[in-house]
């Protein structure tokens, strides 16, 4: 294979295989960035509530495509949480800071490696770079000098 053509190849695999896979890696950790700050919201809305003793709440629900209307929540005592799946689980304010806060700690490290991951895409991007550098160097080289490398 000549060094044209393995150059072709090399750029290929980075377009089609390393830079795809570095795409959805980091759009998977900007989600899981995106859930924390979700859980975040709720457990500061829920210290609020603790802190004001309130006993009913008048909110704004979102029914879609940024539709609210208002309700009323006669007993903010007790929450119901999305665990995932299309779940919801009934917590008591103390329940559902603790399980936040797992939650919260579960996806942080999910984060890390997803970001360890990252990391290690990118340093194989920088590997096939350099050997297309490589490669481009030994174009410049006599035939029979090539050969001697291949």
């Amino acid at each position: 294979m000549t060094p044209g053509a393995k150059v072709l190849q090399y750029e290929t695999f980075i377009n089609e295989v390393l830079k795809i896979d570095l795409q959805k890696v980091l759009e998977q950790r900007d989600a899981m960035y995106e859930k924390i700050a979700q859980y975040l919201q709720l457990k500061n809305t829920i210290k609020s509530i603790q802190e004001t003793d309130t006993k009913e709440l008048k909110t704004e629900v979102d029914l879609g495509c940024n539709f609210y209307v208002q309700a009323h929540v006669p007993d903010a005592s007790k929450i119901y949480v999305a665990v995932g799946y299309g779940f919801f689980v009934e917590f008591t304010h103390a329940e559902a800071l603790k399980f936040i806060e797992k939650k919260t700690n579960q996806l942080t490290e999910y984060t890390e490696v997803l970001t360890k991951d990252a990391a290690k895409i990118k340093a194989n991007i920088r590997m096939v770079l350099e050997g297309l550098r490589e490669l481009q160097g030994l174009k410049d080289l006599p035939e029979d000098r090539r050969r001697e490398v291949f």
